[in-house]
């Protein structure tokens, strides 16, 4: 199975991850490391990040060629609308093609600079996921996912429109939706029942992202990326921490546990996990949710 879609479609919770083109040869070997580590342990897809223009995005497309070509892993490309003609979209996308890429994350991406600056497309591209949704669709057989955002993307009005726009990637033809970070499963839930009371009758997928919380920086990064402030309930366990390296990540690590049982016993085909290239509090989570191939599964017994 090479379909993103056929991986999450089985009858057990799933999991896979998510890195970032490496900036250096020191950042190339962390990156491999990870990848070798999470390998045996049998991820449903891995996803490499998108910079849109210039060597940013040509790491971003090497390094995928070189999981579809050197690994047994599942390669999701991210592809981004911003800054590029359609032009260009079309070699991009027929390049993945050549390598053997068949699943895509369309995304369209914010412009340079302030994320919350003036938006401006390119004058030959196009202006919204939706339309590059359609674009992949055109150009081959591949399998289609976007983003979601839990508490609605920042340029959304409100979370009805973001549902709205959501729900408009899907019919355009996305299979599949990754969510943004978020802090609680409810979060997610919600999000969840809005597509499903906007009157959507689709079968597209929506799959939460997760990432391990073992150090103060990777809390920031999920306010950063969520664009919500820490709950009081997740701050009253990590804020008296912050000062102990070892009983943050220790607690951390519980509560992302946690998060994930909550949406498994909820029925998520999957978990997506950010892992900024390092491997080992992904493992240590899987592992617990008994998610690593041959070991007992807390994910079974919820689903049981």
């Amino acid at each position: 199975m090479d379909s993103v879609v056929q991986r999450l479609r089985v009858d057990r919770p799933v999991f896979s991850v998510e890195f970032m083109p490496p900036r250096s040869e020191e950042d190339e070997r962390v990156l491999w490391r990870a990848v070798r580590e999470l390998e045996s342990l049998d991820p449903a897809y891995v996803s490499i990040t998108y910079g849109a223009g210039g060597s940013r995005r040509d790491r971003t497309i090497r390094t995928t060629g070189r999981v579809a070509q050197e690994t047994t892993l599942v390669p999701m490309a991210h592809l981004t609308a911003v800054e590029h003609s359609v032009a260009e979209l079309r070699n991009v996308i027929g390049w993945y093609a050549a390598v053997g890429v068949r699943n895509i994350l369309a995304l369209r991406g914010d412009p340079p600079g302030d994320p919350n600056g003036e938006w401006r497309t390119h004058p030959e591209g196009l202006s919204y996921a939706e339309e590059l949704v359609r674009l992949v669709r055109e150009l081959g057989d591949f399998c289609v996912g976007v983003a979601a955002f839990p508490y609605g993307h920042p340029r959304s009005v409100d979370l009805d429109t973001d549902t709205r726009h959501l729900v408009r990637k899907f019919d355009a033809g996305a299979d599949f939706a990754i969510a943004q970070l978020f802090f609680e499963a409810d979060d997610f839930l919600r999000m969840r029942d809005r597509v499903a009371a906007s009157g959507y009758d689709g079968d597209a997928l929506l799959v939460p992202g997760v990432m391990p919380l073992t150090t103060p920086r990777t809390l920031n990064k999920t306010v950063e990326l969520s664009g919500a402030q820490v709950p009081p309930k997740v701050a009253a366990r990590l804020d008296p921490l912050a000062d102990d390296p070892a009983a943050f990540r220790a607690e951390g690590i519980d509560l992302v546990t946690e998060l994930c049982e909550r949406l498994i016993a909820e029925g998520v085909p999957g978990l997506h996990f950010y892992t900024l290239n390092r491997s080992k509090a992904t493992r240590e989570v899987v592992a617990r949710l008994g998610l690593v191939p041959g070991r007992t599964a807390t994910a079974q017994r919820l689903r049981a």
